[in-house]
């Protein structure tokens, strides 16, 4: 498969992301504008139905993949009908006889996803059905989609799936992906894709006011100077922060293509021409370097999506809704 290094994610191609109309035309926009790779799942809200209808009658190429998990609820990663169940309604919801991609969602998180029999083998239901959907001609490539970075390439690193989906780990201040699973995707002659480069919204815009003059408590005093360093950076070079952040991970040979969660069709230009400018100069990407290492791990307390905007009420690990 030969994929463009912009892709869409799933996660905003749905109610979350607006009114229909508003997800269509994202859609529509980035497969005229060329962007073959479109990736979903089940738990994405109604985003395989909505993607399903947006893509009905279009007659530019492009890939789809979504993922087994999550549905249907109570999920139960052991439960074959079940998974069978659910495969069964992702095609009929996207209207598709068969997804070039497969994924195995979130396989390294035991406490949510009890997918495996053991962690040495790492084989259990869902492995049986991928080979017989495969067989089928339902899947063309299997994968892992997957939000660590160490776990993740400990399953690599024993099985042998074609394409790695590494979400929330690879971008301008959350790099874990780099250590473990990226190499071990390459090691392994694996597609590697990585997914939410704005990183749930803290790259997404700037929170300028916040992080100088009124910081919530459960920011760390260095992820506090490397934010203004990151702000400062984007003023020299004159350039905004998304379009910078998309920059970053493309400027990784190692990344084949990277997921833009657009909600409109103006979000889904902004990447396209962040794309277009191409990877970034070595001496920012060093700058970069310099910046990430003031803090190169997440703090316990900090939220994986973003609590900067105005109203937000986390206080940190522990506190009840």
């Amino acid at each position: 498969m030969e994929v463009t290094r912009l892709s869409l994610g799933g996660l905003f191609t749905s109610r979350i992301g607006g009114e229909f109309q508003q997800v269509r035309a994202a859609v529509r926009r980035a497969l005229e504008a060329g962007i073959n790779y479109i990736d979903t799942a089940p738990s994405y809200a109604d985003s395989e139905e909505v993607l399903g209808r947006c893509l009905e009658g279009a007659e530019e190429p492009y890939y789809l993949s979504t993922k087994v998990g999550g549905k249907p609820e109570p999920f139960d990663a052991r439960d074959a009908r079940g998974l069978r169940s659910s495969f069964e309604e992702s095609l009929r919801l996207l209207k598709r006889d068969y997804v070039d991609i497969l994924y195995v969602h979130e396989p390294d998180r035991p406490g949510q996803n009890n997918w495996w029999e053991s962690w040495d083998t790492f084989h259990g239901p869902v492995c049986d059905l991928i080979e017989e959907w495969k067989a089928k001609g339902l899947v063309r490539y299997a994968g892992l989609g997957g939000t660590t970075a160490y776990e993740m390439a400990y399953i690599i690193e024993r099985t042998d799936y074609d394409v790695v989906l590494t979400a929330f780990q690879y971008s301008l201040l959350w790099r874990e992906a780099e250590i473990a699973v990226i190499p071990a995707a390459r090691r392994k002659g694996m597609g590697i894709v990585a997914g939410s480069p704005l990183q749930q919204g803290w790259l997404a815009r700037r929170y300028d006011e916040v992080v100088r003059d009124n910081p919530p408590p459960w920011l760390s005093p260095v992820r506090r100077r490397q934010f203004l360093r990151l702000y400062d950076l984007c003023d020299r070079l004159g350039m905004a922060l998304p379009e910078l952040a998309m920059r970053f991970v493309i400027s990784n040979p190692s990344v084949d293509t990277v997921l833009t969660g657009a909600r409109s069709a103006a979000e889904v230009d902004a990447n396209l021409a962040a794309v277009a400018a191409g990877p970034l100069p070595s001496a920012v990407l060093q700058e970069l370097d310099d910046i990430h290492a003031m803090q190169p791990a997440r703090p316990v307390a900090e939220p994986a999506g973003c609590q900067l905007y105005p109203g937000s009420q986390y206080r940190g690990p522990g506190r009840m809704a």
